[in-house]
């Protein structure tokens, strides 16, 4: 049985994650400071293996105390955070203010490293749930942006330091957690402000990011190593001045499978790939790995008309592209790849009002380590997931 130890677990997408690493058969290490919450969950989750843990993340002491676990583990994931909803700026807030929020977002996750090291088994995964935030400044929340933007930074340089481990940090956009809830409940947050920079017009829920979470933290997550997983529905790729309308189509149940096509792929890659016969449609897209030089922006254009006349609504097009070793010594590709990228970026926000959605994995190689991580990239449990380019 595969252990995880969950921060931040009794609440908001720590709890949905805490249900789905369940559902899968982990053994939960729930951490969090609210002792109501994790008793609530501790009732939810009786039949599986499972262990509340009360405590403070923002005290270096009490961090300490998690040496005390006899648990060989298999992934950590730093999911507890903290946002400042005082609404005061920056240069009115005290130190203590200020103090708060690094020590929870930022010096948690380090500490909890180096308090848990020796427990973690070869090969093992940690997970670092950063923010948009940290992509962007977000103005009149302290210094959430800030921390996060640490943490994005942290999670780099520890995959560089630990290249034994599995380090990712996730960055999700908007989701309606109660946080979210609460802001808008208090008129600091409106809902339709908030999905206007959002191509596919909404919020993401909470079991979203868990999904997301428990894949994450797994095995097959090796070949994103290093990365940071941005899951905003493609929000950090939209940079239009015209407001998008919320949406209001319906989220495909992530229990409806996937139904893969895949173009042009190496067999090798159709071996591996099961075709499916889900409700969701993927289209994976290996053309763009045989364009001529100096033609890949437009092989993903034509890859994207393709997809456009067979998919009206609810398909994903992935693009397989070449690694960025294929321009080494030949600066002229430079700028083939780089307009190849944001020709993707830029697809995934004119396509996303209906809920199609376009994403690109640069690799070479073949499906051995790689398959899962494609198939879930493509498939029907990410649908928050557009404008991305990911390295497998």
């Amino acid at each position: 049985m595969q252990t995880v130890l969950l921060t931040g677990a009794a609440s908001g997408i720590g709890r949905q994650a805490a249900l789905q690493f369940a559902a899968a058969g982990w053994r939960v290490l729930a951490v969090d400071r609210d002792q109501e919450r994790l008793g609530t969950l501790r009732d939810e989750l009786t039949a599986v293996n499972f262990q509340p843990i009360h405590l403070d993340l923002s005290s270096s002491e009490a961090i300490t105390t998690l040496k005390r676990l006899d648990f060989p583990l298999d992934a950590i994931v730093n999911n507890a955070g903290l946002s400042d909803t005082s609404g005061t700026a920056l240069v009115d807030q005290s130190p203590e203010q200020f103090e708060r929020l690094f020590a929870l977002n930022l010096d948690a996750p380090a500490r909890i490293l180096k308090a848990l090291r020796d427990r973690l088994v070869p090969g093992a995964r940690i997970v670092n749930v950063s923010s948009g935030a940290g992509l962007k400044a977000i103005p009149f929340r302290g210094v959430y942006s800030p921390t996060k933007a640490g943490l994005i930074a942290q999670s780099a340089a520890l995959a560089k330091a630990m290249p034994e481990l599995t380090v990712t940090c996730l960055c999700p956009g908007f989701v309606r957690t109660e946080l979210v809830d609460s802001l808008i409940s208090a008129g600091r947050l409106d809902p339709e402000q908030a999905v206007a920079k959002i191509p596919l017009g909404r919020m993401a829920a909470p079991s979203e990011l868990a999904r997301v979470i428990v894949f994450l933290a797994g095995r097959d997550a090796r070949p994103l190593g290093g990365q940071t997983f941005i899951y905003d529905g493609g929000s950090s790729a939209y940079g239009g001045s015209a407001r998008i309308a919320p949406s209001h189509r319906t989220v495909i149940n992530h229990d409806a499978g996937t139904r893969y096509t895949l173009i042009g792929a190496p067999e090798e890659w159709a071996d591996a790939l099961p075709v499916g016969s889900g409700i969701y449609a993927a289209v994976l897209d290996f053309t763009p790995l045989e364009a001529p030089e100096g033609q890949l922006p437009q092989a993903v254009h034509q890859a994207a008309v393709r997809f456009a006349k067979e998919h009206s609504s609810d398909a994903a097009l992935t693009l397989v592209l070449p690694s960025r070793s294929s321009e080494a010594g030949n600066w002229e590709l430079a700028s083939d790849v780089a307009a190849a990228e944001m020709l993707v970026r830029t697809l995934a926000c004119e396509l996303a009002s209906n809920g199609l959605r376009v994403n690109a994995l640069r690799m070479s190689g073949g499906p051995h380590g790689r398959a899962a991580l494609v198939a879930f990239v493509a498939g029907v449990e990410t649908q928050f997931l557009t404008g991305q380019i990911l390295t497998a």
